[in-house]
């Protein structure tokens, strides 16, 4: 029932910045995890941050430790994904998935709902 979609994607240089949103729809979203997934040409699906709901907790991938921040507007019921110090190897199409549990924050296969991405592209 729950639909999400990002937004906020784009092209940049490296050291630039970007904020991706992640607006939740046909649910009321109070409870559960929240996360951003990325996948890079001719590589998996990874974890780059989460959050927890409830408690706020967040997670983030060592890779981005430091440059990337995971916030969400409650009021609002959106998702965001702060990205500072861009590097090219930050360049993937960036997911937004939300589990009604409490999964493994990073882990990929216990993410219910997903939207269809929004493409970051890090020139050198």
């Amino acid at each position: 029932q729950v639909q999400l979609v990002e937004s906020g994607g784009g092209s940049v240089q490296a050291g630039g910045s970007l904020r991706l949103s992640c607006a939740a729809y046909g649910f009321p979203i109070t409870y559960g995890s929240m996360a951003w997934f990325r996948q890079a040409p001719g590589k998996e699906r990874e974890g780059v941050a989460a959050i927890y709901i409830g408690g706020g907790s967040t997670y983030i991938a060592d890779s981005v430790k430091g440059r990337f921040t995971i916030s969400r507007d409650n009021t609002q019921n959106t998702l965001y994904l702060q990205m500072n110090s861009l590097k090219p190897e930050d360049t993937a199409m960036y997911y937004c998935a939300y589990s009604f549990g409490s999964p493994a924050p990073l882990s990929r296969d216990e993410y219910t709902y997903w939207g269809q991405g929004t493409q970051v592209t890090v020139s050198s």
